[in-house]
């Protein structure tokens, strides 16, 4: 790589910010840091030394079969901020940063390009697309004299317009050689199959004369010592610009942009940085999907065909496996041996979602039940019917399509087969014919041979001081008073059977007597914490409707009797040893809602102290913070999952709570965390009382067991989710809602073949909320492949991105977050590099081949590697780290794709008259109008960015007001003002809110306000506050990680 590739930078920021997930830090400014981050990458212009391979310690990338050979210690980041020594200043518009709470921006001058004086300008660059400066003619240049072309391929646009001067337009169009580019990156040229296609990036012409590309596509006169460069193949990332010859005026804020800067005669020309438009992009990927895959609906009667893009909406048809809403794999050709699968390194691994929730036009489920007898199953390996057992006898036996045992065929089952060896019913029963249904079950699935009572849900309510102060006392008890309406049920017209208890806590607990029978409820206290019992059992746990009026009383009363509280000290542990307590006395399982808001420092079993110390981030000891500090929660966890009580926890707190061990019980037994830091009533109630109705209405089965069967040749050997297990093979969860996913990874252990593929079951024994036992199935058969090109062609890059971020996730546990970052870019060069090397077309080994289904790979890995959890800004609290790190452990291939990469809508191009959104743009600064209205949201926030420029009109019909100045940063919710543009605004806000698991609190951010920073975490093509490369820089460092394998 040539020493003098300069890329992008970022000023470094000053101190935390007001507002993320509602932080209104004290004091914005403040003491400066040093300028100089410890930066996660080495200059990518840096030494060779800088990238020497040795293996880091005590980690392994997320396996696939056979841990891969590790890289070294990489240190791959920009060069150090700060030191101003001679160099242009950086070109193009600032990149934006990507930490928690950013900082204010630094007053010193702009950071210099070169940080150790100007390096030496021999070494021609091996990377493609980066602009170089014009060699001297004495100096051999490795570049062909023609642009290479190919019959469908552009050749790299020369004569490319200036670009205009203000950041927010997607790039220029091409000049009449070539046709208009999309404003997300240039078309693509393909020969053949498009999944065969081959992607480069191409080589740049440097220092060509601006001026029109005739029709022999003459370049330059050939300069001594040049080599042809070999023509480009097939698939391009579109045109790599030219130098640009000029930009048309100084960007605001930066002297003379655009200029040639003013730079001592020693240092070389400015370099220019690879070209954004030239790379793959997320969001040309995502529209391509939507218009070849949306219109026709998806049928799964073909085994080991990829599903659409989580991005794309398409319909549905169950003809013989598994819906992708219900499971979804990183690859649909799996290899046929263990050989294969370790040489390229691709995860094996399918992600669950057995509950999930269906769109309108889909049907659920069918429920099958065989009689008395129960489920038909393989008698050796136990699989259940499905449309993978062949029938033989004349329907009297069927063979298993998992283990190949042969069983017999109760006579009640019995039926005879047609012509093709199918059975005449084969269409009428859901078991045969379809990819997901649902088993009654007999008594002998049930725990202790008896049929389940209906499950309780357990209230638990801290009326500590800080809770009643903050005012979610008050507000759980008023909302509970209507949401009791709303209790699960199968069918809408019948009365839920569920039923409610409650306890209030501070560091005693009081459980309250609410029989139908009594005027008032009753308080009964137990002060003995460290020996929990319930004190009551008959009134305890009642229907809502027979005891509707005395709950409603104690609901008005409890915010009454702790008004005036002085108890600041709180417990935890008794709070969920109490819920349990009421369960096991009720024999039925059901779940907690534990709502708490402060570290349980009060004497009592589970007490914890306080230990956030920001000293050991970087460390290796950072792993300790992410462990629980004390092991009781486990051993309650394992108690709480055998007794099928799942615990929800609705956190609250203003400073350290320890959510890493608060959150153990919630994610071993299938729960859930929300978390409200620095509540405020007013702006954060609606986004808490929206998540406690889905919470408390959506669909969850309790006590739940689910195993994962195989045939012969891989088998299942991991786990990723909230969950228990006691053995190897069953994941147990206490409850398991809609929202929840369990990932499983597959690893050879015999050969497969390429006839009859591989076969997968999901069972999932559950009692439905209305206590009946049930089995839910999940089929999935995929493609064996003995040639790697085959399996480079039927991957999921988001579904590989979800396995890799939870592995990772995992991983911070017990080995440093540097050893994780580094084994992840080693396993995906791994990836890559197997797929230059085995599958494309032999080329300069200066052009970047990616796999036409894994060409966002990199640039989705990259936002993982620059997450909070795995390279926190100075600001991100230890709890936020915990936090998003569980809550990634069970997200959906959907919700983490826009969790990494946010979703940005220019609300500028919005159609009133039209139903569909405005085309995404990419995550990054560049890509934001000073003139624009844009909406991001991913998943857990939205943000209305507001352009300093912004129209009027646009204004006006937004926010009521023409001006600027006038809009108010601090509104969580837009007027309903009577114009088109406003409703169809606030539509899609709610219509994404609707998406999400969890509802999306709105922040308003104007241009150059301090809130701006926040927002700019998320623009994650970006260069990050912590150290994070932008996405042009780690598709650098990338390509040299694979240049560096194939050497």
């Amino acid at each position: 790589m040539n020493v003098n590739q300069q890329p992008h930078m970022a000023t470094p920021y000053g101190q935390p910010q007001p507002g993320y997930q509602g932080y209104p830090q004290p004091g914005y400014g403040g003491d400066h840091v040093p300028s100089g981050y410890p930066a996660q990458y080495a200059p990518y212009n840096g030494p060779g030394s800088a990238y020497q391979q040795g293996p880091p310690q005590g980690t392994r990338g997320p396996p696939t079969s056979g841990a891969p050979p590790v890289s070294g210690a990489q240190n791959y980041s920009q060069f150090g901020q700060g030191e101003n020594q001679n160099g242009p200043p950086p070109m193009g518009p600032l990149p934006s940063t990507q930490s928690s709470f950013p900082r204010p921006p630094h007053p010193t001058s702009q950071p210099s390009a070169f940080p150790a004086g100007p390096p030496p300008t021999s070494i021609p660059s091996q990377l493609p697309g980066v602009m170089q400066p014009q060699p001297p003619v004495s100096q051999p240049s490795p570049y062909h004299s023609g642009p290479p072309t190919t019959s469908t391929g552009f050749p790299p646009q020369v004569g490319a317009p200036p670009r205009p001067s203000f950041p927010g337009m997607q790039g220029p169009p091409m000049a009449s050689q070539g046709p208009p580019m999309a404003s997300q990156g240039p078309p693509m040229a393909s020969q053949g199959p498009p999944m065969a296609q081959a992607n480069h990036i191409l080589p740049t012409q440097p220092g060509m004369p601006p001026g029109p590309i005739n029709a022999s596509l003459s370049g330059p006169p050939p300069q001594p010592g040049m080599q042809g460069y070999p023509p480009q193949q097939n698939g391009a990332f579109g045109q790599v610009r030219g130098p640009q010859p000029g930009y048309t005026g100084p960007y605001p804020g930066q002297p003379n942009y655009g200029a040639p800067p003013a730079a001592p005669a020693s240092a070389p020309a400015a370099p220019k940085r690879l070209d954004p438009d030239s790379i793959p992009s997320p969001i040309q990927v995502i529209e391509d999907d939507k218009a070849n895959k949306g219109s026709e609906p998806f049928t799964t009667g073909v085994r080991g065909q990829a599903p659409p893009l989580v991005t794309t909406k398409f319909q549905v048809k169950d003809q013989g496996n598994a819906s992708p809403r219900y499971i979804r794999c990183t690859a649909y050709n799996m290899p046929c041996n263990s050989d294969m699968a370790k040489q390229s390194q691709v995860p094996l691994a399918a992600v669950i979602k057995p509950l999930a929730p269906l769109p309108p036009d889909e049907t659920p489920p069918y429920l099958v039940d065989h009689g008395e007898s129960g489920p038909i199953r393989c008698n050796r390996c136990k699989a259940y019917l499905c449309p993978y057992m062949q029938f033989s006898e004349g329907g009297r036996r069927f063979q298993c399509g998992f283990c190949n045992c042969v069983t017999e065929v109760p006579p009640n089952y019995f039926q005879h087969l047609d012509h093709t060896g199918k059975r005449v019913d084969c269409y009428d029963r859901p078991e045969l014919s379809m990819g997901s249904y649902d088993f009654m079950t007999t008594v002998d699935y049930c725990k202790n041979n008896k049929f389940p009572q209906p499950p309780a849900f357990i209230f638990l309510i801290d009326v500590s001081y800080n809770a009643v102060k903050n005012g979610t006392v008050g507000i759980v008890c008023q909302e509970l008073k209507t949401l009791l309406d709303y209790l699960p049920r199968e069918n809408p017209d019948v009365e839920s059977n569920i039923r409610v208890g409650f306890v209030t806590y501070n560091k005693v607990l009081h459980f309250y007597n609410v029989k139908a029978s009594l005027a008032q409820p009753q308080m009964m206290v137990v002060s003995d914490v460290a020996d929990m019992f319930v004190p009551l059992l008959d009134g305890f746990l009642v229907s809502v409707s027979e005891s509707r009026v005395v709950i409603e009383s104690l609901l008005d009363q409890i915010p009454e009797m702790f008004a005036d509280t002085r108890e600041t000290e709180t417990v935890f542990g008794p709070v969920i040893q109490a819920g349990l307590e009421a369960l096991k006395a009720a024999d039925c399982a059901g779940k907690l809602f534990v709502f708490h808001s402060s570290l349980p420092i009060a004497e009592a079993p589970g007490k914890l102290k306080n230990r956030e110390d920001k000293k050991l981030v970087g460390t290796d000891k950072e792993k300790t913070l992410f462990q629980p500090q004390v092991s009781f929660y486990n051993t309650l966890a394992k108690e709480c999952v055998a007794q099928g009580c799942c615990v929800d926890l609705f956190l609250f707190p203003n400073q350290y709570v320890d959510v890493a061990t608060l959150g153990v019980v919630p994610t071993s037994t299938g729960g859930s965390i929300y978390k409200y830091t620095y509540f405020q009533a007013p702006s954060d109630q609606e986004r808490f009382l929206n998540d406690l109705r889905r919470d408390v209405q959506k669909q969850v089965g309790f006590d739940a067991v689910m195993r994962v069967r195989t045939s012969t040749g891989i088998r299942a050997t991991d786990f990723f989710g909230a969950f228990y297990m006691s053995n190897t093979t069953d994941v147990e969860l206490a409850g398991l809602d809609c929202d929840k996913t369990v990932t499983v990874e597959f690893r050879h252990d015999d050969k497969l073949s390429e006839e009859t593929g591989a076969l997968m079951q999901c069972a999932v024994l559950y009692t439905s909320c209305s206590g009946q036992r049930r089995l839910r199935i999940h089929n999935m058969a995929v493609n064996c492949c003995s040639q790697l090109a085959d399996l480079y062609r039927n991957c999921e890059t988001d579904t590989i991105i979800n396995f890799f971020a939870k592995y990772a996730y995992r991983s911070v546990l017990s080995s440093p977050t540097k050893n994780v970052r580094d084994s992840l870019v080693n396993q995906c060069a791994q990836i890559l590099a197997c797929y230059r090397k085995n599958c494309a077309s032999p080329s300069s080994a200066g052009q970047l081949i990616l796999p036409e289904c894994m060409k966002l790979l990199p640039v989705y890995l990259n936002c993982v590697l620059k997450s909070d959890v795995l390279q926190p800004g100075a600001d991100v609290s230890l709890d936020d780290r915990a936090y998003l790190r569980q809550l990634v452990s069970t997200m959906d291939v959907a919700e983490s794709h826009v969790f990494f990469y946010p979703h940005l809508l220019p609300l500028q191009k919005l159609d009133v008259e039209s139903m569909a959104l405005p085309m995404a743009v990419r995550d990054s600064e560049e890509r934001l109008s000073r003139g624009g209205v844009y909406l991001l949201e991913n998943g857990l926030n939205i943000f209305l960015w507001v352009g300093v420029s912004a129209q009027q009109e646009l204004l006006q019909n937004i926010f009521g007001t023409p001006a600027f100045s006038q809009i108010d940063p601090n509104m969580t919710s837009l007027p309903a003002l009577d114009n088109p543009f406003s409703k169809r605004l606030r539509e899609i806000i709610e219509s994404v809110r609707a998406q999400r698991s969890r509802y999306m609190k709105l922040m308003v951010v104007k241009q150059e306000d301090k809130l701006e920073l926040i927002f700019k975490h998320f623009l994650v093509e970006d260069k990050s506050n912590s150290g994070g490369a932008s996405y042009v820089d780690f598709l650098c460092h990338m390509h040299k990680e694979i240049r560096q394998l194939l050497s």
